[in-house]
């Protein structure tokens, strides 16, 4: 019941989209979309800093400054707010990770999912994460998620690419009771690196994440 709950508001919210936008190009889309986000990063007083920044930094933003590093190449903001402690997913190697995750569509600015809240708090999204030569591929793993429920339709079980962007620079471990044991960033995603409603809809999301090594 609560899957098909999720699915009608999903559709309902992406035929109201596709109402207001019919009539508009592909290219007006995208200027709405870069708007939303320059307007977010206005907004929220975000400072953005660039990779080779990023990099002389020892790969770390600085949260207190709300630092966010701009990867040119995919158009994805990563701010890293905790490293995690633990370890990262080594060169050929895959890891199932934990995630939970809150979701902001930035053309409405409006909530769309949270599993951080208490009533998702079960519905926990794993995912199998694999480092390829430094590329991370993702698939969700079992049928629980908050995420993988609410979009499998348009996405199936893959990981957003956008997602997968602060892999290389995480440390995992299984949750504990020390607060900075898990990893925590928060992202703006273009639609081109979101899920498939995202992509088809042209819509960027914010995205705050919670990842953890599986138990």
């Amino acid at each position: 019941m609560k899957k098909l709950f999720f699915s009608l508001f999903l559709l309902a919210g992406a035929l109201s989209w596709q109402s207001c936008s019919k009539y508009e190009t592909y290219a007006d889309q995208v200027e709405m979309e870069r708007n939303a986000i320059n307007n977010y990063i206005t907004k929220h007083n975000i400072k953005v800093i660039n990779e080779s920044d990023f990099k002389a930094n020892g790969n770390i933003t600085d949260a207190t400054k709300n630092e966010y590093v701009l990867f040119e190449s995919s158009g994805v903001y990563m701010q890293i707010v905790r490293k995690g402690k633990g370890e990262p997913i080594a060169l050929g190697q895959s890891m199932d990770v934990e995630c939970r995750f809150k979701e902001v569509n930035m053309i409405t600015d409006s909530l769309v999912l949270s599993s951080f809240q208490p009533r998702f708090a079960a519905w926990l999204d794993k995912m199998t994460v694999t480092n390829n030569s430094g590329t991370f591929t993702g698939t969700f793993i079992g049928t629980n998620g908050l995420m993988y429920r609410a979009y499998q339709s348009s996405s199936g079980a893959s990981v957003p690419s956008g997602w997968l962007t602060p892999f290389t620079y995480l440390l995992l471990s299984r949750p504990s009771s020390s607060a900075d044991a898990t990893a925590l960033v928060r992202l703006i995603v273009p639609h081109d690196r979101g899920h498939g409603t995202a992509s088809t809809s042209v819509v960027p999301y914010f995205y705050e994440l919670e990842f953890s090594k599986a138990r």
